[in-house]
């Protein structure tokens, strides 16, 4: 292990915002974020897969009456994500570390209001389908921890795997959805704020073209139009 990775993971072990195996809250949090960490009411809004959490640092600056959690399992990623928080004075921000495939041991059902997945690693093998973030059994996680018409957001440069996730998700029974295979150019550019992570600053810098849907749970939602733009 490297020096760097060491003194950020020091970083963690002293933030009070990130959550992770050494600390009490990691077997006690599930269900209680509102109550034991955020001290409010504030609907809870998550990352999965944050990285260095530019995107949940970003949404925290601007919605302050929201809770935003990034997940991950890098703790040197983390690390960066909790000290930009903490230096910018974001109380509402909070980083758990931990694997994905265990979200519902953090998580009680319709605890969460938004989920955002942005630039997950496509797994573009047939045999790695399981390991794609919008595979069925990834979705059903998250309508699970999701509030009745709660909102699941993705954005990835990756065509193919953008087709995959819209399959999915309408296998699923997410609904209201609306999409664009070039969001920079598309009515639906408002609705990231312009915010952008490293790597899609990178890809956008390269020329290309940025996919993004929102879709949401529950099947009493009303239908509306879905928004295709080229």
């Amino acid at each position: 292990m490297t020096r760097r990775k060491q003194h950020r993971f020091l970083q963690n072990a002293e933030s009070s915002n990130v959550i992770e195996v050494s600390k009490p809250l990691y077997k006690t949090i599930r269900g209680k974020w509102r109550s034991d960490y955020f001290k409010n009411d504030n609907p809870i809004v998550l990352e999965l897969a944050c990285g260095k959490g530019e995107y949940t640092v970003g949404l925290a600056q601007a919605f302050p009456d929201k809770n935003f959690i990034g997940v991950d399992i890098k703790g040197d990623r983390i690390a960066r994500g909790s000290q930009a928080a903490q230096s910018l004075g974001l109380a509402n921000v909070a980083f758990l570390r931990t694997d994905i495939n265990y979200l519902q041991e953090f998580f009680e059902e319709g605890e969460v209001s938004e989920l955002w997945i942005t630039f997950p690693d496509p797994q573009p093998r047939p045999k790695q389908e399981k390991h794609r973030l919008t595979h069925p059994r990834f979705l059903t996680v998250y309508k699970s921890v999701l509030i009745r018409n709660g909102t699941l957001h993705l954005k990835t440069d990756n065509p193919q795997f953008f087709a995959y996730s819209l399959d999915k998700v309408r296998e699923l029974g997410f609904n209201n959805l609306q999409y664009t295979t070039d969001l920079y150019s598309s009515p639906l550019n408002d609705l990231h704020l312009g915010i952008k992570t490293r790597y899609e600053k990178l890809f956008f810098d390269k020329g290309f073209t940025i996919n993004y849907l929102q879709c949401k749970t529950g099947e009493d939602c009303k239908s509306t139009p879905v928004l295709h733009c080229k």
